[in-house]
């Protein structure tokens, strides 16, 4: 198991070592623990960039995830990497605040929730599949933090 973690932002310090250990965590927890996994720590600004660039929303998120292959694509020599998932600092430290959790916990959360969405996740498809992966995030991150729980207004 490999987890790539590049630190390219200067807003907030960030424990990249405790992302890492969380990250092959989650991976063996979703057993998918032979997938490479790239992390990139953001502030807003890049990740309203990259927003733009690939989804062509002009605004800040919190969380990117950059599946390694589609759907349609013929499987190929790459086939043990899981994808990418973007995080921006900024937007997480705002939303620590209002879910009640530190700033590490919020970065995990949106960790388990990008990792999710390159296994096939989507909570736009529908009502349902919002539900799912909800429970499977908070099963994942209750996991990892046992008694710890986003507050009511923390939709992942």
């Amino acid at each position: 198991m490999t987890v790539l973690i590049t630190n390219e932002q200067e807003t907030l310090p960030v424990d990249i070592e405790a992302i890492e250990k969380q990250a092959d965590q989650i991976l063996d927890y979703l057993d998918v623990s032979d997938k490479e996994l790239s992390v990139l720590v953001v502030d807003d600004a890049r990740i309203r960039q990259l927003n733009h660039q690939y989804r062509d929303k002009d605004y800040a998120t919190d969380v990117l995830s950059f599946p390694q292959l589609d759907e349609d694509e013929e499987p190929g020599i790459d086939q043990h990497l899981l994808g990418d998932v973007v995080l921006s600092i900024e937007t997480a430290e705002l939303q620590a605040k209002e879910h009640d959790l530190s700033l590490e916990e919020e970065l995990i959360l949106l960790l388990i929730h990008g990792i999710l969405h390159l296994m096939g996740f989507d909570h736009e498809r529908s009502d349902s599949e919002a539900v799912a992966m909800q429970k499977k995030s908070r099963m994942l991150f209750d996991k990892l933090y046992p008694g710890r729980t986003p507050s009511d207004t923390c939709g992942y």
